[in-house]
């Protein structure tokens, strides 16, 4: 049995350990994909692997608990250590990490707006339900259990958004009482107030910062802090940041192979350091997170690329080299090796065989729930993807007045089956001119909403504009309009299987669009959405995530594991009115 301590260095059964980590996320790839990533951190010269555990993909409803597939932690720690690797968890209740409301799950807001990541009755209520399930899986592969977690982290940037000591200490509580006795850390930026907003340093939990650059000086505001409060800890950079997050129809950010690697070797010489990420992944289905900037949302790509050391499909880049080269000039006894790489492949190009409009199949997909006033997804679906609204408005038989009041995020708005307008929840409530000068007697209204992704940093956790569809109501004149058909579009397995793609298609709709074909062999490979506007696209009934003709990626990444030697489906939905000809792959991805 193992020890591991945190006195003046961190001591390995006794001895001084450096810690040389990166970052990989489980839930970001598919099972085959973790040995080639953790062999490639190996290779680095790393001893260590750190991950995130978000709470909303292991308990995606209330009371119902996944940990099977992409989302089995336990069997990703197991293959960590059989590698020869330690493992740093970060089971926080929040994550940040670029995800969807940054790990808390959806449910939470069904409860309207409880003051989430605090002592708020209700949400350590929720926080302690999930961790009755989690930690009891996370205490035997502690390293005092003969497993490999050296450390696990109660929450992540806390002094970034709080500063309720009693909500960590509560937390810690929670945690040490399931039998977690590694150290605990917390984890923050590198100035002093979020430090002193977010450690337990007075509790004795470990302190690690948050940096990507200016090493140096980065480490002194670390030591000088935990000197300020009597401690002589060790430096680590818990994230040290190698490249960046992208978002929707901005430029792809890139960082200096050269300069990163000079400042992982200023890091490694003043301590120890996780690389964040050391192989992104991508956010597969509707979990791709979301930026704030004011009052605007600004949603994340699906693919978590993030310039890292692996690129999204798992390859060495320029940066795994340089930085692999650092780690042996300061270390130079760390054990390294050769890289595996693969090779992507081509499959070809499919016809699209079949198509429908949405709003021809809704009745066959799902049963529509009534109400007199909107509802939001949270209330009435798990809370992704998309809700239609369907309700009928008399005719005046003059032009009208409409608006839609508070609603999130984007708005395809629909009159008797024609496009009216799209907006976001930063427009939406600007007034749109219905032309009521014909002889129908009503106006059917389709509003079909998206949700592009909750954001997951910053004040906005506990916003209202987080609940998504409509809040507010819909204005007919000067009245709220009553009377609403609820449409709720998860992807779900059975809404897909329910698609009747005999009835009527018209591109000018949302659509659904169906492609079988046979492939010989598989590869991992990119899908080619240059051709088309907005949406989704499920392969073998994996939503692979978004897709979005802004850019700047064009493309969707679609690992072998989706894919089958033999028949395959793939359908797509599509909500800007392109009519989809044909799928087609790529060995490589595709850019604006």
């Amino acid at each position: 049995m193992q020890t591991f301590s945190i006195e003046k260095e961190f001591l390995l059964d006794g001895e001084p350990m450096k810690i040389i980590s990166g970052a990989i996320h489980y839930f970001r790839m598919t099972p085959n994909q973790w040995e080639d990533s953790l062999f490639n951190l190996k290779a680095l010269g790393a001893n260590t692997v750190e991950t995130y555990i978000p709470w909303n993909i292991h308990e995606p409803t209330e009371g119902t608990f996944d940990f099977s597939g992409m989302k089995d932690i336990e069997s990703f720690v197991k293959l960590a250590q059989k590698m020869g690797l330690y493992v740093i968890l970060r089971p926080s209740v929040y994550i940040c990490a670029e995800w969807e409301f940054g790990g808390l799950p959806a449910w939470l807001l069904k409860d309207g707006m409880i003051r989430l990541r605090s002592t708020d009755t209700i949400f350590m209520e929720k926080v302690a339900n999930y961790y009755h399930e989690l930690l009891p899986k996370l205490r035997p592969l502690q390293i005092t259990q003969g497993g490999p977690v050296i450390m696990m982290q109660i929450e992540n940037e806390y002094g970034s958004y709080g500063m309720e000591k009693d909500y960590l200490i509560a937390t810690k509580k929670i945690v040490e009482s399931y039998g977690i006795d590694v150290p605990l850390f917390t984890s923050d930026g590198s100035w002093k107030e979020v430090l002193d907003a977010g450690s337990l340093i007075d509790e004795d939990v470990f302190v690690a910062g948050n940096f990507g650059s200016q090493s140096i000086q980065n480490a002194a505001v670390l030591k000088e802090f935990m000197a300020e409060h009597n401690k002589s800890w060790p430096i680590m950079s818990m994230e040290y940041w190698d490249g960046w997050f992208n978002r929707w129809g901005e430029d792809i950010i890139k960082r200096d192979p050269k300069d990163l690697a000079n400042e992982v070797k200023d890091m490694l010489q003043l301590g120890s350091i996780n690389l964040y990420m050391f192989h992104g992944g991508t956010n597969f289905g509707f979990y791709n997170g979301c930026s704030a900037r004011g009052n605007t949302d600004l949603p994340q790509v699906t693919s978590y690329d993030y310039d890292a050391l692996l690129n999204e499909s798992g390859q060495p880049t320029e940066k795994y080299y340089l930085v692999q080269q650092a780690i042996k000039e300061v270390c130079p006894d760390v054990w390294q090796a050769k890289p595996r790489v693969k090779q992507l492949v081509n499959l070809g190009s499919f016809p699209i065989q079949k198509s429908v409009s949405f709003f021809h199949t809704k009745d066959d997909m799902m049963t529509p729930v009534y109400s007199s006033y909107p509802l939001t997804m949270e209330t009435i679906s798990n809370g992704y993807g998309y809700l239609l609204y369907d309700f009928e408005l008399k005719n005046y038989h003059h032009d009208n007045k409409l608006k839609v009041v508070e609603a999130s995020d984007r708005l395809k708005i629909y009159t008797d089956g024609s496009h009216l307008a799209t907006q976001y929840q930063e427009t939406n409530g600007n007034e749109l001119i219905l032309n009521g000068d014909n002889n129908k007697e009503t106006i059917k209204m389709s509003i079909l909403i998206e949700n592009m992704g909750r954001v997951n940093y910053g004040y906005k956790l506990n916003n209202p504009t987080q609940m998504k569809g409509i809040r507010g109501g819909v204005m007919y004149d000067i009245h709220f309009h009553q009377g609403f058909k609820h449409y709720p579009l998860t992807m779900s397995s059975e809404q897909l299987n329910a698609i009747d793609f005999n009835k009527q298609s018209n591109p000018n709709h949302p659509s659904f669009y169906q492609t079988t074909f046979h492939l010989d062999d598989i590869g991992d490979t990119y899908i080619d959405c240059s051709n088309y506007g907005k949406g989704v696209i499920i392969v073998n009934g994996v939503n692979l995530g978004r897709y979005w003709n802004r850019g700047p990626y064009l493309s969707l990444y679609c690992p072998k594991e989706f894919l089958h030697v033999g028949e395959n489906d793939i359908i797509i939905f599509e909500t800007e009115g392109k009519n989809i000809t044909n799928v087609s792959f790529s060995d490589s991805p595709l850019y604006l």
